[in-house]
């Protein structure tokens, strides 16, 4: 019996196991040295999209710029379109305007507007200028849109007929314009009338069952359309209700502008968590590492800046009660135990209010009941720790005032954090702040200072008993 590969490995894997993509990074560098385009392409072009991304992100922006160059538009295309946003902005930013708008012209109208908005007004008018003027006037009324809205996320083409087409002639059109076919990628036909109003939605399986000779309006069902504003949340909900792959989207007068597709309202709940957790840790925006140094370093130090000055207040609460630590030792040990589990409950209240107002169920005047919904559980949860951590105290350093000392310091301090964590990003959403990026260093500064405090106040208090 034969070995049989892994079924869930990749092509990506496999090349990579056999082809050794540093010395492919080696040869690729080399034949652009020497300008030999022929063996780039050899080398690029039977890659993995994702593989070939990492070649090209791993030069540097003036070599990147010339492979672009050199690739055929359709591989340099996929390129762009595997970039994460940030970068792929910056790839297309860099191009000769000609040379822009060809790759562009390979992406979705979606993935054009998204890129031309992320670009200087100046430099997108320029390559704006190479389009057809109906796509370009379709790009620009796209990257009006906000982002997280059906009109941000939808396509410009959409598989519409009128309503007095027949079942023959849409299946005509169908087989003499594969290639048009192919930019609707499966989508079901969409009936409108005169003035471009979707009226009915066709199912292929109705099209190849049909008399040849039916109108579509004979065979048709009345279509769910949302519309442009539709937010990323409804759209979900709406998905999640029913089995579609896409909706047809509708400007304020009716008028058929668009699909939006499953996939990409998946995509875009998927790329909005992601972006909410690295707010969270301190990143900012789409950071690749081959985009440009001082750039990452500024938005990294944006971050970090404001947690130095926060971490000294912190730090000056310990500093205030020096005395008592050199007095009680045993106190430093379990400090950090205060302040981080104190922390981990108060990241879980801000996990739980930012999914809630990712998904609409509360809003900034809701802060009084979910303060309430928290404090009911940070009391519970407080307590719990407080007398586990307590019990731990007295029987590790044999002193149970010890253990009343940290166990009370954990159980106020778990309810402070809670309370913050549930109800700061609320506040934050009413400031229009972004709840995702400011939460987390508040949280950890003040439940920092408020456990050192508490366990080294009521330390102080209890001296005699400690010692």
């Amino acid at each position: 019996m034969t070995d049989q590969k892994d079924p869930i490995e990749t092509s990506d894997d496999i090349h990579e196991d056999v082809g050794d993509l540093k010395t492919v990074r080696e040869q690729v560098k080399a034949a652009l040295d020497a300008g030999d385009e022929q063996t780039l392409i050899d080398l690029l072009d039977p890659l993995p999209r994702s593989a070939a991304l990492r070649q090209l992100l791993a030069l540097d922006a003036d070599d990147r710029d010339q492979l672009l160059r050199i690739l055929p538009v359709e591989v340099a295309a996929e390129l762009v379109e595997e970039a994460p946003y940030e970068a792929a902005t910056d790839l297309v930013e860099r191009m000769e305007a000609g040379r822009a708008a060809e790759i562009l012209d390979e992406l979705s109208s979606d993935l054009q507007a998204d890129l031309i908005g992320g670009i200087e007004l100046a430099g997108a008018e320029a390559i704006l200028a190479k389009f057809d003027p109906e796509d370009a006037d379709d790009v620009r009324r796209l990257a009006e849109y906000d982002d997280e809205t059906a009109g941000g996320l939808m396509v410009a083409e959409a598989f519409s007929f009128p309503d007095t087409a027949t079942v023959g002639s849409v299946l005509r059109g169908m087989v003499s314009d594969d290639d048009d076919f192919e930019r609707y990628r499966g989508q079901h036909p969409y009936v409108v009338d005169a003035d471009n109003h979707p009226v009915g939605v066709v199912s292929l399986r109705g099209l190849l069952t049909a008399k040849r000779s039916e109108k579509l309006n004979s065979i048709m069902v009345a279509p769910l359309t949302v519309g442009v504003a539709t937010t990323l949340d409804e759209l979900q909900d709406l998905f999640d209700e029913h089995n579609f792959l896409g909706l047809p989207v509708v400007e304020e007068d009716g008028s058929l502008v668009g699909v939006v597709s499953r996939s990409a309202v998946d995509a875009a709940a998927l790329e909005r968590s992601e972006s909410e957790s690295l707010k969270r840790q301190g990143v900012v925006g789409d950071e690749v590492r081959a985009m440009p140094l001082w750039l990452r370093s500024r938005r990294r130090l944006a971050w970090l800046s404001a947690n130095i000055v926060l971490n000294i207040i912190a730090a000056s609460v310990i500093s205030a009660y020096e005395e008592t630590l050199a007095a009680v030792i045993a106190i430093a040990v379990f400090l950090p135990m205060v302040s981080d589990m104190s922390g981990c409950s108060g990241n879980q209240a801000v996990g739980v209010t930012m999914r809630e107002l990712s998904l609409g169920i509360v809003q900034p005047k809701d802060a009084f009941r979910v303060w309430v919904k928290e404090i009911s559980v940070g009391v519970i949860n407080g307590l719990a720790l407080g007398v586990l951590i307590g019990i731990v105290c007295w029987i590790w350093k044999g002193n149970p005032w010890l253990g009343v000392v940290i166990g009370t310091a954990l159980a106020i301090n778990t309810m402070i954090a809670v309370s913050i964590g549930g109800v700061v990003p609320l506040l934050l959403k009413k400031l229009n702040q972004d709840p995702a990026a400011a939460s987390g260093p508040l949280l950890t500064t003040i439940t920092d200072m408020a456990g050192f405090f508490l366990v080294l106040s009521m330390a102080s208090l209890m001296m005699p008993l400690l010692l």
